[in-house]
């Protein structure tokens, strides 16, 4: 870059490898959510034993729906910033190789061939 700011681009490929690692994360986080924490209402007790048992069990639903929901908004958001992460590593990387190849890159000239 003219202003002789550099970006580190092996930073940048860290985040994204850090991104993706997390979103991979939320995905199995989202599973467990979704599949693994599901308790059949008779698991309350029967309605004549414990009257609480419906509303204990619509808490229940409740609080997993909120929960898939978090989690599905986290996964969108990392999602999001990874995809932005990427492209923006990719625009540093054409912009250094459009400069290498301005200045010469590293044939020593112009023109690309040393040996003129």
């Amino acid at each position: 870059m003219s202003d002789g700011m550099r970006v580190d681009l092996s930073a940048l490929d860290e985040v994204i490898r850090k991104l993706w690692t997390l979103l991979d994360d939320m995905d199995k986080a989202g599973e467990t959510s979704r599949y693994s924490t599901e308790i059949p209402s008779g698991a309350f007790g029967a309605n004549c034993n414990f009257m609480e048992a419906s509303d204990l069990h619509m808490a229940h639903k409740d609080m997993k729906t909120s929960l898939e929901s978090a989690i599905k908004g986290l996964h969108g958001l990392i999602d999001q910033f990874g995809k932005s992460t990427s492209k923006v590593k990719d625009k540093y990387t054409e912009q250094e190789y459009a400069n290498r190849n301005q200045m010469g890159g590293d044939s020593g000239g112009p023109s690309g061939n040393k040996w003129d």
